[in-house]
């Protein structure tokens, strides 16, 4: 079961990062070219929070499932461990918590340009944050690297 849970969870990710990225150049876009937000663009906004709260949801079941099994399955060193048991969940939770805060405080804002600033904002630090969590196959010689799609 976890190896499903994982492929879908490696899978998922390529839709979230398509859909932030899409929604922070689409909000810098609109913020720096003072247009009006267009429905497609709230759409991409609303699917990229989506997606990361469904990405969230996945990675806490593999999480769950795997809490025990961390030392086996990834080998015993206390960088790795820590990497996995700590920093990837901790950091990819408050990312999340980000994007929602930029959606959430961009339906509260009065103008437009407002709007899209804190979307632009804070989508771009959720981002760079994900980035900096996914254990990419470059990372191997940090210790962080992981088998995926």
């Amino acid at each position: 079961m976890d190896t499903v849970l994982e492929f879908f969870h490696s899978l998922l990710r390529w839709a979230a990062l398509i859909a932030l990225v899409l929604a922070v150049v689409t909000a810098w876009r609109g913020y720096f070219t003072k247009a009006p937000i267009i429905v497609w663009e709230r759409l991409v906004t609303i699917i990229a929070m989506v997606l990361c709260h469904v990405q969230l949801v996945v990675g806490a079941a593999l999480y769950a499932m795997r809490y025990g099994t961390f030392a086996e399955r990834f080998g015993a060193t206390p960088s790795l461990l820590r990497f996995w048991k700590m920093e990837h969940i901790s950091g990819m939770i408050l990312a999340i918590v980000l994007v929602t805060m930029g959606r959430v405080l961009s339906k509260k804002a009065k103008t437009e340009e407002g709007k899209q600033l804190r979307v632009a904002i804070f989508y771009t630090l959720g981002l760079l944050i994900i980035l900096a969590m996914i254990p990419w196959p470059f990372m191997a010689k940090f210790g962080h690297a992981y088998g995926w799609l």
